[in-house]
C-alpha cells in the first residue's frame, strides 16, 4: 500500500492494523541437578589433584582375563571306570587280609584252649599211675623233641620197656614210666605227651638207644 492511500484511509478514520507482537526466544529449561550429577565422573582423578587420571581397577583374586573363577564347592570330575574297579579291588583285598588275620588269631586261641584242656585231662589220667621207682639202677635213653632224654628204670622195667610193654609219658617236664595201655590212653588225649613208645619189632636202627651198650647203671659216666 502506498503512502498516499494510507494517508487517505487514515483521514477517513481507519486505524492502522496493529503489528504482531514478537515473542521472545524461549531458552531451554534447566532441570534441577540430580544427586548423581554431583558424583565424581569416571576417570576423574583425585579432587585435590586436578587432571590426575584414576588407576584402572585391579582384577580380584582368582579373576583373569578370559578365565572364569571356579565356583567354590564345584563338583570334581568323575572318576574313570578303571579307577573305580581298582579301588574296589584294593578294598576287597584289604577286607580279605583282615578276615584272614582274624581267623588266624581265632585258630591260635582255639588251639591254645584245646591244649590246656588236653593237658588237664592228661594230668587227671596219670595221677598216681606212674611206675617210676627211687631204687632204679639203669638208665634208658631216648630221643624226644630233638634232644636226648633219659629215664631211670629197674632191670625188669628195662626189659619190659624194650619189649613195648611199658612206655614213657612227658608231663610238666617230668618223664613217667607207664603201662602200654595207659600210654595208649595218654596218646589219645594228648599225642605230644608220648615221649617213648617202643615197637618190639623195630630194628636197632629205628631205636639205637635200645642197644645194650646204652643200658648202663646210672652211677657210670655217660
Amino acid at each position: 500500500m502506498t503512502d498516499s492511500l494510507r494517508n487517505q484511509l487514515l483521514g477517513l478514520g481507519f486505524k492502522p492494523a496493529p503489528k504482531p507482537e514478537r515473542k521472545p526466544d524461549r531458552k531451554p529449561e534447566q532441570r534441577p541437578a540430580r544427586a548423581a550429577d554431583h558424583r565424581k565422573p569416571a576417570g576423574a582423578g583425585n579432587p585435590g589433584r586436578p587432571g590426575h587420571a584414576a588407576k584402572p581397577a585391579q582384577p580380584r583374586q582368582g579373576e583373569r582375563t578370559g578365565h572364569k573363577p571356579q565356583a567354590r564347592g564345584a563338583a570334581k570330575p568323575a572318576r574313570s571306570r578303571e579307577d573305580i574297579d581298582l579301588a574296589k579291588a584294593y578294598a576287597i583285598r584289604a577286607q580279605k587280609e583282615k578276615d584272614e588275620r582274624i581267623e588266624s588269631e581265632r585258630l591260635k586261641q582255639e588251639e591254645a584252649r584245646l591244649r590246656r584242656e588236653a593237658r588237664a585231662k592228661l594230668a587227671d589220667l596219670l595221677t598216681g599211675k606212674g611206675l617210676n621207682t627211687a631204687d632204679a639202677e639203669y638208665v634208658r635213653h631216648f630221643e624226644y623233641g630233638g634232644k636226648i632224654k633219659r629215664i631211670h628204670v629197674t632191670a625188669d622195667q628195662l626189659k619190659a620197656l624194650n619189649a613195648g610193654e611199658l612206655g614213657v609219658v612227658q608231663q610238666e617236664g617230668r618223664y613217667l614210666l607207664v603201662t602200654a595201655e595207659l600210654l595208649a590212653q595218654a596218646e589219645a588225649v594228648f599225642p605230644p605227651s608220648v615221649a617213648l613208645k617202643v615197637d618190639p619189632n623195630a630194628t636197632r636202627e629205628d631205636d639205637p638207644y635200645a642197644d645194650p651198650q646204652y643200658q648202663v647203671p646210672d652211677d657210670l659216666v655217660w
